[in-house]
């Protein structure tokens, strides 16, 4: 079957500017005094990740706020370039990552269709073709020739959702953008990412919801501090993770 993303011993660190020093002045003076220098901290949001996604797998990624999973998706999509080990995805990545990433907001959402058909490597006549798909599977024709900063956020994602899933992409990435939408879009969005997994496109799928995960997904994994701390059955890896929640509010209580 083969795998189209391996992650070896991946890690991501940013840098925080606690007192960001702009002028020249401050600046100078933090070379004769420490107290106007700008003093800086690493963070380290993904912390040695080893991962491997075989082809035409559903793979969830859970893990409380701040363990990483979004900057992981964001690896991924080649977003962000790892700070250390090595990182291969092979095929098309289509993702669905934050809300109106991708859109210039002066454009209109037909000119944004097309943008990012051809950012996909699309040619014109190709995304011509999947033009009258997107528009009807966002349910926003009368909208398309509007600038996209006038959307509501619930339209940003149904045409985010829609153009990401008829790219057909190898690899799609979704985030808890999907969240934003109503109840009868989501479930319909559940509808097109089953097609898609029925065409063998590989999914990743970052989600709170732990019912979602279960029943989607093939596989899951759960992130905490940046560690890949389990991975396996989605019943597994969430049960674990519902224990370490319950202990977690004892602790807090």
């Amino acid at each position: 079957m083969g795998t189209v993303v391996e992650l070896s011993g991946v890690s991501k660190v940013f840098v925080r500017r606690l007192n960001r020093v702009s002028d020249l002045k401050r600046r100078t003076l933090g070379l004769l005094h420490a107290r106007f220098r700008e003093r800086r901290e690493t963070f380290r949001a993904v912390d040695g990740v080893d991962l491997v996604v075989p082809k035409g797998e559903c793979l969830g990624v859970i893990g409380p706020n701040g363990s990483g999973k979004s900057t992981l998706l964001r690896l991924m999509a080649g977003i962000f370039p790892p700070t250390r080990g090595e990182l291969i995805v092979r095929g098309r990545v289509a993702p669905m990552i934050e809300l109106g990433v991708g859109f210039h907001p002066e454009l209109t959402g037909r000119e944004n269709v097309y943008l990012n058909a051809s950012l996909y490597g699309l040619s014109r006549r190709e995304a011509r073709a999947i033009y009258p798909e997107i528009v009807e599977f966002a349910e926003l024709e009368e909208f398309m020739d509007l600038p996209v900063k006038s959307y509501s956020s619930g339209m940003y994602v149904r045409l985010g959702f829609s153009i990401a899933a008829h790219l057909k992409p190898d690899i799609l990435l979704v985030d808890e953008v999907l969240a934003v939408g109503d109840e009868r879009f989501r479930a319909k969005c559940g509808e097109r990412i089953a097609g898609l997994r029925r065409q063998g496109t590989t999914l990743v799928i970052v989600s709170h919801d732990l019912d979602v995960v279960e029943s989607l997904c093939d596989r899951a994994c759960l992130l905490v501090r940046g560690r890949l701390e389990a991975q396996g059955h989605p019943s597994a890896v969430v049960k674990r993770y519902r224990e370490q929640l319950a202990t977690w509010e004892h602790l807090a209580a």
